[in-house]
Order: structure tokens, then C-alpha cells, then sequence
């Protein structure tokens, strides 16, 4: 699934632009944000710095909104100047190539963390991190989210692609989620609209931003939650290589199969490329171990892929959003 978005003339890569006309589109995103704070508009952009594998390029711009209002004059900004642009979360589902993200990437980050708790119900921001809603829920005798405790990334981005582990889903507990669509409006849709599946949900498709969700939990014990929390826990650092960089399981899961599995049963368990490795621990993993390029990833998941249908016939498909210039 290796995507590059398209962008106008405007906003190419920054070798295609002379420096005043750079410096003019860096004055302008500085502008439309409510506040000039130069650190919410970051020109070259080490995405290095923001995703979990810790490799690749640089972004032309990385934006980062510290409101819904600025949110949505950033957007019309956009939309009048016919910008396109990619939306990132806690960076812990994306690899960015080497050559970098020729245009904008907007960030949903700390500005969106929001935890509101009423009976069985817990309104989010885009911006919490699921595991922070876990223990939420936890502290409030609320259970059905424990098995998100573990999943690194943004509720924002698990809503993107129905995030799940240890047999849960995000559709399990989603009630409903506000989003504000590409006409700047604010809209609430019900879990049924979300068109839920498995690693997919319609805000792949749509365009639309996810700016909270509401949980519909139930009541529990609150220790033997906590206690059920602390087994996954345990489980997971027991079975996959998480004192390692990685985006967890980097492939979906086929269907009738398992693709770590599979990749053992091939024999590329601890195959490397560059710094790129198949974890020993758990093949699903794709690591970093520690001076990986995002070139090493991709080669690593190409031989992967390869093999496994040539042993097996079955194509492994990316559960990792691949993004940029090589």
C-alpha cells in the first residue's frame, strides 16, 4: 500500500522552489494558525522524529494545529489555495521513505488530548493515546477497553483504521465519533456509518477527520480489570520485540492464516536487510535495530512478501501506510 500523495505547484518538493517563494508559503501556514508560534509550522521536517520507526526523510511542512478553530482555517486555507495534504496521528502506523513527504503533513497531536468520563461513556480527543483511555477506563471501574492498553497510537488513528489486538476491535466499543468533513462542516456519526472492518474504516476513504470518539463501556471490577491489563502486558512484552523501533505487526492478517506464521515457516525469521530485521521474537514484526533506513524496510518487506507467496500463494498485504519519495 505505498502511497504518495499528489500536490499542486504550490507546494512541490523544495527543490523545485526558489527560497523566497518557500519562505512566502512558511509565512502564510504561520499565519493562518491562530497563534504565530513558528513551532507549529515546521519547514523541513525530520519525520524521523515523529513516527515510531524512527527512519525517513524530511516533510515539506509538518502542521500542528492546537485547536479545532485553527484546525478548520487551516483546512480552508487548503481547500483555497487547492492544497492536498496527509493527515498523521501518534506516528505509530506510518514509515515515511527516505526521499521524504514532498508537501504538508497536518498533526493531531497533544492540543487534541481530551478525557471526559459520564456513567458508561468516555468522550476523547483524536489526540489521546489509547493506552491513556485504557487506564481511564480502568480508574472508572469501566470495562472493554483493555485491550487497547497496549496499541501505541492515537484514538484518532485507531478510529482511521479500526485498531485492534488480543481479539478486540475498535468497533467492539465505538459509539460514536465527530468528524469534520472536507467542506469544513462538523458532523457525528454513529458506529454504523463507520463502516468498520477489518483494519479499515470509511474515514480511509472519505476524507474526513476524526476530531473525538465516545466509548460505550460497561460497568466492571476495576482490579480484575487492571489485572487483565497487567496479563496483556505482560504477554506482549514477553512475545514481541517492543524494546525495539516498529510499527507492530507490520502485515495484515490473511485470511485463514497468521502472518507471522507464515514468515517463520518460510525461513526469514531474523532475516536482515541493512538495519532492518524479522523479529526473532515475533516474525510479524518488521524492527529496527537501530540504524535502519526506511529503504532497508521496504527491501525487507518485498523479500517477505515474495516469499511467502511463492511458498505459500499467499500475498501478504501492509498493515503499514507507506508514504513519500524515494
Amino acid at each position: 500500500r505505498s502511497t504518495l500523495f499528489p500536490y499542486t505547484t504550490l507546494f512541490r518538493s523544495p527543490a523545485g522552489q526558489k527560497g523566497d517563494n518557500m519562505k512566502d508559503i512558511f509565512e502564510s501556514l504561520k499565519e493562518v494558525l491562530e497563534d504565530r508560534n513558528a513551532n507549529k509550522v515546521i519547514r523541513n521536517a525530520p519525520m524521523a522524529e515523529h513516527t515510531s520507526y524512527k527512519t525517513g526523510g524530511k516533510a515539506d511542512f509538518l502542521l500542528l494545529p492546537e485547536s479545532e478553530k485553527d484546525l478548520k482555517k487551516l483546512l480552508g486555507f487548503l481547500k483555497e489555495n487547492s492544497c492536498r495534504y496527509m493527515l498523521m496521528g501518534n506516528g505509530s502506523n506510518i514509515l515515511v521513505r527516505d526521499g521524504g513527504f514532498p508537501g504538508i503533513i497536518i498533526k493531531i497531536g497533544k492540543s487534541f488530548e481530551t478525557v471526559m468520563v459520564k456513567d458508561c461513556f468516555i468522550e476523547v480527543g483524536a489526540g489521546t493515546l489509547l493506552a491513556a483511555v485504557s487506564r481511564k477506563a480502568a480508574e472508572e471501574s469501566l470495562t472493554g477497553l483493555e485491550f487497547a492498553s497496549g496499541i501505541p497510537g492515537s484514538v484518532g488513528g485507531a478510529i482511521f483504521m479500526n485498531a485492534g489486538a488480543y481479539g478486540g476491535e475498535m468497533k467492539d466499543v465505538v459509539k460514536s465519533v465527530r468528524i469534520l468533513d472536507r467542506e469544513g462542516a462538523t458532523k457525528i456519526l454513529v458506529a454504523e456509518e463507520l463502516d468498520f472492518g477489518y483494519r479499515h474504516s470509511r474515514i480511509q476513504n472519505t476524507g474526513e477527520i476524526v476530531l473525538s470518539v465516545v466509548y460505550n463501556l460497561k460497568k466492571g471490577d476495576r482490579e480484575s480489570i487492571k489485572h487483565e491489563m497487567k496479563e496483556l502486558a505482560q504477554k506482549r512484552n514477553s512475545k514481541q520485540p517492543v524494546t525495539y523501533p516498529s510499527c507492530g505487526s507490520f502485515f495484515k492478517r490473511p485470511e485463514g492464516h497468521f502472518a507471522g506464521k507464515l514468515i517463520e515457516d518460510a525461513g526469514f525469521k531474523g532475516l536482515k536487510v541493512g538495519g532492518a530485521q524479522v523479529s526473532e521474537l515475533h516474525c510479524g514484526f518488521i524492527i529496527n535495530t537501530g540504524e535502519a533506513t526506511s529503504k532497508d524496510i521496504i527491501e525487507l518487506m518485498h523479500i517477505v512478501q515474495a516469499g511467502v507467496n511463492k511458498k505459500f500463494g499467499v500475498l501478504l498485504e501492509p498493515e503499514v501506510r507507506i508514504v513519500g519519495k524515494d
